[in-house]
């Protein structure tokens, strides 16, 4: 069964465990976590993050990668970037037009902060924002073995 069914039908579990949790016992297990996580899951083989959601590019992202680019940050913005409902810049299109068929990114070394951080399995965002977390479970499989790793223990 792929991990996507599976955390779709843990949604309720796991919903239970970020409201209980003990944050600092958790936080505490998540630098291991996500080690481990990272260890078990390659990105490359997955990309469900960059076919299917867009980071948010805040104006430092967007100067570093519209220099990377040798473009105008107008022109960035003009080209690759639209308003969301939120009022925060996120690709035009799905997959990211950074992403290659190989699965690589184009610009990974000046890519948004966002993507660097995806998918927050070590990070206090895991607990704070239980709604992305639970989304993330569907959508990478890292999110999904660190949750499951953690409601086992």
């Amino acid at each position: 069964m792929h991990y996507e069914k599976l955390a779709k039908e843990h949604q309720g579990q796991y919903r239970n465990f970020l409201k209980k949790a003990n944050k600092n016992k958790v936080l505490a297990l998540l630098p291991d976590l996500h080690d481990e996580a990272f260890q078990n899951v390659d990105c490359l083989s997955c990309a469900n993050c960059c076919k299917n959601y867009s980071p948010r590019f805040k104006m430092p992202d967007i100067k570093r990668i519209a220099r990377h680019l040798r473009m105008k940050e107008a022109a960035f913005v003009d080209t690759y970037l639209k308003l969301d409902s939120d009022g925060d810049y996120v690709v035009r299109s799905s997959p990211c037009p950074f992403l290659g068929s190989d699965n690589y990114c184009s610009i990974y070394e000046e890519r948004p902060r966002d993507c660097a951080r995806f998918p927050y399995t070590n990070e206090d965002v895991l607990l704070k924002q239980p709604n992305l977390t639970l989304k993330n479970t569907t959508v990478c499989p890292a999110m999904y073995y660190v949750m499951e790793r953690l409601i086992s223990m």
